[in-house]
């Protein structure tokens, strides 16, 4: 019974560290002070920025957010935003119209709406347009600072 009770004490102990360690991360959020005209973000067309093949829209980005990013990429038929690349931070694509090939590691898979596709930390990746329309697609990332 002492032992499950030095157990028990112990998971407490572990408990109310991690709960005040989360309190302070929450007050230094907390004193950013946004507003909610910041935290609101609809696409505007005249926003987006050209790309040799289509355009990108930030919703959030490093300037206004404490790690993630959000940005909706646009890209013609026949074309890629990028060559396949690594970077230390995953990323998540989510496809919202047209038909992608997703390139991972030496394979591809073509997928089409309401598709996530996920790349793995220094996993080489890259997504282009493989049908006739545009492709439009999330990119979630955290930035890694």
């Amino acid at each position: 019974m002492e032992k499950l009770t030095k157990f028990i004490l112990v998971l407490f102990i572990g408990a109310f560290a991690q709960l005040g360690f989360a309190q302070k991360a929450i007050s230094t959020k907390e004193s950013n002070k946004y507003t909610i005209e910041d935290c609101v973000n609809t696409f505007d067309v005249n926003k987006a920025v050209k790309t040799k093949s289509g355009y990108q829209y930030w919703f959030a980005d490093k300037k206004n957010t404490e790690e993630n990013t959000l940005k909706m990429s646009i890209v013609e038929p026949g074309k890629s935003t990028h060559e396949p690349h690594r970077h230390p931070e995953e990323e998540f694509f989510y496809i919202l119209e047209g038909k992608a090939t997703f390139y991972l590691d030496g394979n591809s898979v073509e997928a089409g709406p309401n598709t996530s596709l996920y790349c793995p930390p220094n996993a080489e990746h890259g997504i282009s347009n493989a049908g006739n329309s545009n492709l439009k697609y999330l990119v979630i990332k955290k930035d890694l600072r």
